[in-house]
């Protein structure tokens, strides 16, 4: 009886265990929580208060990767300042590269602005192109779709749930782009300036015209002279929106918007950067808002 009692105990456990989920950043960890709900616990290992590219490797961070099943991560490049070294020192055999429970998001992502040619010549470029593309919110579809396969891969005991879990959600996005691709309409042919090519996607998207970034090639602080050419080219198209994230400096679009007469505008680069930004409707919300005000 009493090894009948613990086998039972056993599957009951494992029928119900969650799964240690970690993703590099909150925008990923967001869809993670809508695909997984009871049956995941989700650990966003950067924080969306600082550069994506260059968060701190902190020793607590070991311990969470330590204990993860699944480790979601951006891909194109955005972690490699900071997540090879913790992924070796943590010594989790479930999530390193290729193994069943590490997922890289980029691979399934038609990532745009991939260079010619890899230079330092040319700042601090991405090889496999662009990695910000969670935010455009039409990349949630395929985020959602291939969370929820590795997850029924993972965990096959819950594959149902996860199956109900994307229906849902797919549903409830879809219904949710409907809304707001018509709302973005009235933002075509808008012109507008960035400091770091962060949403190219989102542009992209929605037919808005990036004419210059503040930064002269990326990872470079801005010059007088790169500065000053910026402003030239804003009046020449009559460009008044700048938008700003939030962990570079503030001072040289501040300047160039008492140049031009342009606005700065605030824009959360992932889930909660931004106070007022911590859900995945409120993320969207807010950069259409902005953007578009």
């Amino acid at each position: 009886m009493k090894k009948i009692f613990l086998t039972v105990l056993f599957i009951t456990s494992s029928l119900f265990a969650s799964l240690n989920v970690d993703t590099t950043y909150s925008t990923l960890g967001a869809v993670a929580k809508k695909i997984g709900g009871d049956n995941v616990h989700v650990v966003v290992l950067g924080s969306s208060k600082y550069d994506p590219h260059f968060i701190v490797p902190k020793p607590s961070l070991l311990s969470k990767l330590r204990r993860a099943d699944l480790l979601i991560i951006n891909g194109g490049g955005l972690e490699l300042g900071w997540l090879p070294p913790l992924i070796k020192s943590a010594n989790n055999g479930k999530i390193r590269a290729g193994a069943p429970g590490f997922l890289d998001m980029s691979h399934f992502i038609k990532m745009i602005d991939k260079p010619a040619s890899v230079s330092r010549a040319f700042g601090d470029i991405h090889a496999q192109g662009n990695p910000h593309y969670s935010t455009d919110p039409h990349q949630v579809l395929i985020m959602a779709k291939v969370i929820e396969r590795k997850l029924e891969q993972l965990d096959p005991a819950h594959a149902t749930e996860y199956k109900n879990n994307l229906k849902k959600f797919l549903s409830q996005w879809n219904s949710y782009l409907k809304n707001y691709d018509t709302k973005m309409a009235q933002c075509k042919t808008k012109k507008v300036v960035q400091y770091h090519e962060l949403y190219n996607y989102f542009l992209r998207r929605y037919d808005i015209t990036n004419i210059g970034n503040i930064e002269p090639l990326p990872g470079i602080a801005p010059s007088s002279k790169h500065t000053l050419q910026l402003i030239s080219a804003m009046k020449s198209n009559g460009v008044k929106k700048i938008l700003q994230d939030v962990y570079h400096e503030k001072r040289t679009a501040k300047f160039i918007a008492a140049k031009t007469g342009a606005t700065v505008a605030v824009i959360p680069h992932d889930v909660g950067s931004v106070k007022g930004s911590d859900t995945l409707e409120n993320f969207y919300n807010m950069i259409a808002q902005r953007i578009c005000k």
